[in-house]
């Protein structure tokens, strides 16, 4: 047995925990490059607390899915200012901005020179500089995660800047910076937990370190994400789906992924799709189309049994099958009123070509069998 397992230097978890931002900061250096998304209402004591410790803040608005000229923005601002630290507060697109900004302060040349496929795919030479990650939403695990997702509307693609030395020097989890997350970005973001953490689960890279972090996460999403759907001002299950998604990060650095988020980076390139939202929409369909391809091609795959231990994870019956999880995902999505894919208005013609860069997708990889393309085609078809 061989694996590895990297992730973020140090992880605080807690309510009441960004309060420890400002000091650790001031350890790291001097001048503060504060990443935020279009509101910066969450981050207001986090401006307080690092002026109290004496540091210059360089804010930079990170306004919806990171772009090429977007991280380009932020390192010329960042490198104009002197800054030698950047922290970022907010989802996961502000987070990726954030690690790419930190990544390229260390490093010379600009994103395009370190991106996959279109970019020229050079390698970090050098640890980016101290990053400090603040998720408000429980949902992408990004505050531990190595890479750093990039959307080129010119290429209808969503490709990365990926890196070990790109993992935060800090990340900190409060929970109670996702209360105030309404019910649908709640739903979104948690179905993206869940997700990853079941196809880390399953994955043909799985490992004993990751199958414990999954194994406790989709405990806590199954029992806590309607609960924070329902009344976002349970602290219980608000903390519970904080700790599943720095889990289902975790896992899927760690672990690799499969075909719904091979599928979920394809049509974000092509369509804009919320990603949340179609993972959410993809994830019963994908697991219908696994465990079928498996028992027919693979019944002594140890992916079967993973499925049904996760069905019994979610439900919290002894009992459950894996086919009684895909039921219980599918009522889950119903409850959470996630919309179908065909809501994002995927066109007929393009589905040989979703296939196609599906099966392509780094993230398909991890899939515990090797779907035909018309395994791959029934995920996408079935609206």
């Amino acid at each position: 047995m061989r694996f590895e397992f990297g992730t973020a230097s140090r992880i605080i978890f807690g309510a009441g925990s960004m309060s420890e931002a400002a000091p650790l900061a001031a350890e790291m250096g001097r001048r503060v490059f504060l990443v935020t998304g279009k509101s910066s209402e969450r981050a207001e004591p986090l401006f307080e607390n690092l002026r109290a410790a004496g540091l210059a803040i360089t804010h930079f608005n990170a306004i919806g899915e990171p772009t090429i000229s977007l991280a380009q923005e932020g390192i010329g601002t960042a490198r104009d200012a002197g800054c030698d630290i950047v922290i970022g507060i907010g989802g996961g697109s502000v987070l990726d901005t954030g690690k790419a900004i930190a990544a390229l302060l260390a490093n010379d040349g600009d994103a395009m020179d370190y991106l996959e496929v279109i970019g020229r795919g050079r390698i970090l030479a050098n640890p980016s500089a101290p990053f400090i990650a603040i998720p408000t939403t429980a949902g992408t695990g990004a505050e531990v995660t190595r890479n750093a997702v990039f959307s080129s509307s010119e290429h209808r693609i969503k490709i990365s800047m990926r890196s070990p030395l790109m993992l935060p020097r800090l990340a900190i989890v409060d929970p109670l910076l996702t209360h105030s997350m309404p019910p649908d970005l709640t739903a979104h973001t948690g179905l993206d937990a869940l997700t990853q953490l079941l196809e880390a689960f399953v994955s043909i890279k799985a490992n004993p370190m990751t199958d414990g972090v999954c194994r406790e996460g989709l405990t806590r999403a199954g029992r806590a994400l309607r609960r924070a759907y329902e009344d976002g001002r349970d602290a219980a299950a608000r903390e519970d789906m904080a700790l599943a998604s720095l889990f289902s990060g975790m896992a899927l650095a760690n672990a690799g992924l499969g075909a719904v988020h091979g599928f979920a980076a394809v049509l974000g390139g092509m369509y804009h799709t919320p990603h949340g939202a179609v993972c959410a929409s993809l994830l019963p369909d994908a697991m219908e189309a696994n465990i079928r391809a498996l028992r027919e091609r693979a019944p002594q795959s140890p992916a079967l049994v993973r499925y049904e231990e996760a069905a019994r994870l979610l439900t919290g019956s002894a009992t459950a099958s894996a086919e009684y999880g895909i039921l219980w995902v599918k009522k889950l999505c119903g409850d959470l009123k996630i919309e179908p894919v065909s809501a994002y208005g995927i066109r007929a013609e393009e589905i040989p070509d979703i296939v196609r860069k599906a099966r392509a997708s780094s993230s398909m990889k991890g899939n515990p069998i090797a779907l035909t393309d018309e395994e791959i085609e029934s995920i996408i078809r079935t609206y």
